[in-house]
């Protein structure tokens, strides 16, 4: 099927087999971006395909907003290459390095560089987006994956952020 991966977004873990949710939210847990990985691929190089699916359509004329002023992200998350990427297009980056990667510039002592910035009042924003995932989570489609396809899985989740996003959709008419 074209669009679909091969693996369909499945992969084993720890629990069996599953699939990772990457997704991009604001402060309201608003989702703006969605992308499916396997569940054993890391998180880190999928930082740039969640930023480049946002488009948020401005209420005057003019383009989408496609860059958000900042990312807060976890732990999976800390590459250069994302902090790269991060830079080049002016964003603000607010993830905390992790415990090994620390552990490696201490130990090259001066030439391990200085430890990147991390403003820990805003890192506490980053409920937000877990959130935002049990919100999605609370449909029962979403939380367990009975699709085959991931095509139709996404499908899922793209009705599940619409009825998230318009609760009182029923009560319209």
């Amino acid at each position: 099927m074209p669009g679909e991966p091969d693996n369909h977004a499945l992969g084993r873990s720890r629990g069996g087999w599953t699939t990772k949710i990457h997704l991009a939210a604001d402060n309201s847990q608003t989702v703006m971006s969605v992308t499916l990985t396997a569940g054993q691929r890391a998180d880190s190089p999928h930082l740039p395909a969640v930023l480049d699916a946002i488009s948020v359509p401005r209420t005057g004329p003019g383009r989408p907003k496609t860059r958000p002023g900042r990312v807060l992200a976890d732990k999976g998350y800390p590459s250069r290459a994302n902090r790269a990427y991060l830079r080049e297009r002016g964003i603000t980056a607010v993830i905390p390095d992790r415990a090994d990667q620390r552990a490696n510039r201490k130990a090259k002592g001066r030439r391990g560089g200085r430890p990147p910035a991390l403003d820990r009042d805003t890192y506490k924003q980053r409920n937000t987006v877990e959130q935002a995932i049990g919100r999605l989570k609370r449909y029962r489609a979403v939380a367990t994956r009975f699709d085959k396809l991931a095509v139709r899985y996404e499908a899922t989740l793209q009705i599940a952020i619409i009825l998230d996003w318009k609760p009182n959709f029923s009560n319209t008419a």
